[in-house]
């Protein structure tokens, strides 16, 4: 059996475009085999390139210089009069793309200070009607796309500081945006959709609207171009696409499509005057490291240019983007439509892309002694040499895998090299987190699974890393049968999941079947005083510090923290509202004691946000998608003999109260549903999987906290 895992993930990711129905599987793919885009910051900001009244604007990214600069709306309206870019040319632009090895553009139809670079009905303050240029700069470059064979997306900012109905500029990512706003939006948002030309994907930003909106917005650009992929900030995990944070490059399988937007400098994504640029040479093999790592990971990669009021290019970025494309030239075979790193470990040496019959070997630095080591891979091999070069790359093959030697004088230091290995017929490698099967019976949950990842939220600030699917590999000790059984709550009564063994997908409705009593004893068990310590001030996702033995007489979560103050007054089984800031989060600490292992179910009811940890251990996370005033949880709690800590995070992002509560009295069930029967051989691999079935979104978190599965 051929353990492909990345194939196979991709396959995935195309049976979940049929679930949705949003696109068909070559459109998806076309957009992932992508790989390599240019990103354009461009606006009347452009002309100010970072300066405002003769000095350099520091704080913020200067595409926000309004807001940073505290220009009033009318004054800042007045740069539009001196917008003429002169030097545009947006056939210059499509080229320079095309060398730096680029297959799509996506410009910013209209940033939030709500300057359309476009023709719009909707307001004068967009390039036509309110500059002397008077010319449409996202046709120009539409039509320029057409020619040059490019794909064409937009960037548009779902808040816009200039429109009346918007609310006032703030210091958060996650204006509220008003129903008239919201229509606005749809309205601009039909004419780019419709007037210029098929649109590869709609990059949205910022803003928070509610469920319904944004499902709307969805809805509309699927209706008006169904292939156009639309990126996850559009809020309420209505997008297509993951878009990860700027500059983010995840370490972690990610379960979805996705794709990491990179500006030059951290520091600002539009052109800035003063921006202190270095050597070009290192912001080379940086921005390349990026790519090839992105592309690794399996997603795509979207580097920002900030082109001068003018219209001209900055030199440096152009030099930098045609060293890439150079590097490109040669290499390109093993960054366009590859698929994934198919190994689950890292290498120091560098990164992997791979295709059915082939792996591409990225030295982005020399190996120790020169000889790179493919553990467990097996596969009869056709040749190993270098890309774009005359140099065979030596190997051996043993049952413990595959052993490269680098061809002398190869020299990485100048220029990161491509070591291709050719199979006769395919190849495998060890699949991702074995379990070995030796005694029944075997435990599979959250705990030991594989997580494949997403980011699920409401808009830019309310966020986190979502779990949308997990995964194991058994392995038996002995030829015979697994008999599988799901053992769950009443957190995931009621759930559909997908179960895949073997390869085998079965939808199974957690139905209640099978109630039994959970075996613990509640006389045993201490409820200690409840401490809380906040407001801090961070994301829904992750929690504050090492939250192993937290000393309460102590601050935390360090030094400077605050400190834990006992709440007599907070009792369990009674709910409370607080007040609370927004993106502010409180804790509640409480310590039980318990006098023998034992596992006990307890209540958790929150507002907008939720992490529940034991003894350190996360034991459920979530947001709250459609704003509910409260949400309760039913959370299984692994007590262990002795003092545990109970620690909830309590996350308000967007109202004027934090709603909590720790229940202690609540039933203790567990149900019990056994799955079929699968026959095994040893020494073979069985896949194992869950995943919610038909999920709202491809980003919801699956939620099965406290469900396990035993095989005996």
């Amino acid at each position: 059996m051929k353990h492909k895992t990345i194939i196979l993930f991709a396959l995935l990711l195309f049976c979940k475009t049929l679930v949705f129905g949003q696109h068909d599987p070559k459109a998806l793919r076309e957009w992932q085999d992508q790989k390599y885009s240019m990103f354009i910051h461009y606006g009347i900001y452009s002309v100010l390139g970072g300066v405002w009244e003769g000095k350099p604007v520091t704080k913020g990214l200067s595409e926000q210089i309004q807001a940073h600069a505290g220009i009033y709306s009318d004054t800042y309206a007045d740069v539009a009069k001196r917008f003429n870019p002169q030097n545009w040319n947006a056939d210059s632009i499509v080229a320079l793309a095309k060398k730096a090895g680029m297959r799509s553009l996506v410009i910013t139809s209209k940033h939030h200070d709500g300057f359309c670079m476009f023709k719009t009905n909707t307001t004068d303050f967009n390039v036509v009607d309110a500059t002397p240029f008077k010319r449409d700069i996202v046709k120009e470059l539409s039509d320029a796309c057409k020619r040059g064979g490019l794909r064409f997306g937009l960037y548009f900012s779902l808040i816009d500081w200039h429109f009346p109905q918007a609310s006032p500029i703030s210091s958060s990512n996650s204006d509220y945006i008003t129903p008239e706003h919201v229509e606005y939006n749809k309205k601009q948002i039909t004419e780019l959709l419709s007037n210029y030309g098929p649109v590869s994907e709609l990059w949205f930003d910022m803003g928070s609207q509610n469920a319904n909106e944004s499902k709307d917005l969805r809805d509309l650009v699927h209706k008006l171009q169904p292939n156009c992929m639309i990126g996850s900030r559009i809020g309420n995990d209505m997008g297509d696409f993951n878009v990860m944070g700027d500059n983010q490059e995840p370490d972690y399988a990610i379960g979805v499509p996705w794709q990491s937007p990179a500006s030059f400098f951290d520091e600002t994504w539009s052109y800035r005057s003063w921006q202190v640029r270095g050597s070009e040479e290192e912001k080379m093999r940086e921005k390349l490291t990026s790519l090839i790592r992105v592309a690794s990971r399996g997603g795509n990669f979207l580097l920002n240019i900030g082109p001068k009021g003018d219209g001209s290019v900055v030199d440096f970025e152009k030099d930098v983007l045609l060293s890439i494309g150079k590097w490109l030239d040669k290499n390109k075979e093993a960054i366009y439509g590859t698929d994934p790193d198919p190994f689950h470990i890292s290498f120091k040496w560098g990164s992997l892309t791979s295709r059915p019959d082939k792996i591409y070997l990225h030295l982005l630095s020399a190996p120790e002694n020169g000889v790179i080591t493919l553990p467990g891979l097996t596969g009869k091999i056709k040749d190993a040499y270098v890309l774009g070069e005359d140099k065979k790359a030596k190997f051996s093959q043993n049952a413990s895998g595959v052993k490269i030697n680098v061809p002398e004088g190869l020299d990485i230091s100048k220029e990161f090299k491509v070591i291709a290995i050719e199979f006769v017929n395919g190849y495998s490698v060890p699949p991702a987190n074995i379990i070995a099967f030796t005694k029944a019976p075997l435990i599979l949950d959250s705990h030991n699974a594989f997580k494949h990842y997403s980011s699920s939220g409401i808009d830019y600030n309310n966020r986190y890393q979502s779990t949308v699917k997990e995964s194991w590999t058994i392995s038996p000790s002995k030829t015979g049968n697994l008999v599988p059984a799901i053992y769950y709550t009443d957190e995931e009564k009621g759930k559909v999941i997908d179960v895949e063994l073997n390869g085998k997908a079965t939808a199974i409705t957690l139905n209640g079947t099978g109630a039994e009593k959970l075996k613990n004893d509640p006389s045993t068990i201490k409820w200690g005083d409840i401490y809380q310590t906040g407001p801090l001030y961070s994301g829904v996702g992750g929690v504050h510090g090492n939250l192993t033995n937290v000393d309460v007489s102590k601050p935390w979560p360090d030094s400077n923290g605050g400190t834990w103050e006992k709440k007599g007054e907070l009792k369990n089984n009674v709910t409370y509202e607080i007040e609370a800031d927004r993106n502010s989060a409180t804790y509640l600490l409480q310590e039980i004691t318990s006098a023998k292992d034992q596992p006990y179910l307890v209540g958790i009811t929150s507002g907008d946000g939720v992490t529940v940890t034991l003894n350190g251990k996360v034991l459920a996370e979530h947001n709250n998608p459609f704003k509910d005033k409260q949400l309760k949880d039913v959370i299984l709690l692994p007590l262990k003999k002795g003092a545990n800590q109970l620690i909830v995070k309590y996350y308000n992002g967007f109202k004027k109260v934090n709603v909590m509560s720790l229940d202690n009295n609540v039933s203790q069930t567990i149900y019990r549903q056994e799955l079929k029967p699968v026959a095994v051989q040893k020494g073979k691999y069985y896949p194992l999987s869950w995943q919610l079935h038909k999920p709202l979104s491809p980003h919801t978190t699956i939620g099965l906290f406290n469900a396990r599965i035993e095989i005996r």
